[in-house]
């Protein structure tokens, strides 16, 4: 399958909240035409009721290239047994609902239907985001028109297996909140040495939003980025000697927080 594939035989978009938007303002930018998606949502924005051309709440294809499965995982049971009828074909089933396995989907639609399952992160909202894929045996084929897909809020990735899942979720999914939180906290050690918290607050949304992007963009290693701006006996190697202790500094703190993750996603499978 290609994304010819999508424009002829159209795509079926279950769910369409921010990161759905988001996908779906990507796929319109990248020259999808509207009249070539239909979307199901209960509660639709006025963006996508202004959209021209869009399907919005109306009848499915009966063969759509790609079901994409956006809704939230307690919404599943309600949501995606109504849509059966597409197993067993070359309708791809896409899922981006966090949780949910490739096994539940070959459950509703059959055994032999292609299912792919995705997991983009928040930064998607703004095209920032990282989207890990798997797919079982019938829908490795289209793992490139998945990715092509998903490229529109970011980065992909592909995983080896499924398994993989419960680690991509405490390093990429929950990853965010994590460095939200490194910005606060290294907002607070600004104020504590006597910086105003408006100030503070806008030096460390600046340093680590321009530091990752740095990250991201140099061909060097983090770890070489971080020694070339480190002094001997200057001020960045004092802060580094802490935060860097191999028994109280992050290295620790943070294999703890990812494993605490990784543990509470394989939990939620049950």
């Amino acid at each position: 399958m290609d994304m010819q594939a999508v424009h002829d035989r159209g795509l079926v978009l279950l769910g369409c909240g921010k990161m759905g938007s988001a996908m779906l303002a990507g796929w319109l930018n990248d020259g999808l035409p509207a009249s070539s998606v239909w979307v199901q949502d209960p509660n639709p924005s006025e963006w996508l009721r202004g959209l021209d051309g869009l399907n919005l709440n109306v009848d499915l294809p009966e063969a759509p290239a790609i079901l994409l499965i956006a809704v939230k995982p307690q919404m599943m049971g309600d949501a995606v047994p109504n849509l059966g009828s597409y197993g067993g074909g070359d309708t791809v089933v896409l899922s981006i609902a966090a949780g949910t396995a490739i096994g539940y989907f070959e459950s509703v639609f059959g055994a032999a239907t292609p299912v792919i399952r995705a997991m983009p992160n928040t930064p998607a909202a703004i095209g920032r985001g990282v989207t890990a894929l798997i797919a079982n045996r019938r829908g490795a084929d289209s793992l490139s028109v998945a990715e092509e897909l998903l490229r529109a809020v970011g980065q992909t990735v592909r995983l080896d297996s499924e398994e993989q899942m419960d680690a991509v979720t405490a390093v990429s999914g929950s990853g965010p909140a994590y460095v939200f939180h490194l910005i606060e906290s290294l907002a607070r050690a600004g104020e504590a040495q006597g910086l105003d918290p408006e100030l503070a607050l806008k030096l460390a949304k600046a340093t680590v939003g321009g530091a990752g992007q740095l990250a991201e963009d140099s061909d060097e290693d983090p770890g070489q980025l971080r020694k070339n701006v480190t002094s001997p006996n200057g001020t960045t190697q004092a802060g580094l000697e802490v935060l860097m202790d191999e028994e109280t500094g992050l290295p620790p703190l943070m294999h703890r927080t990812v494993a605490a993750a990784a543990d509470r996603s394989r939990e939620l499978k049950g």
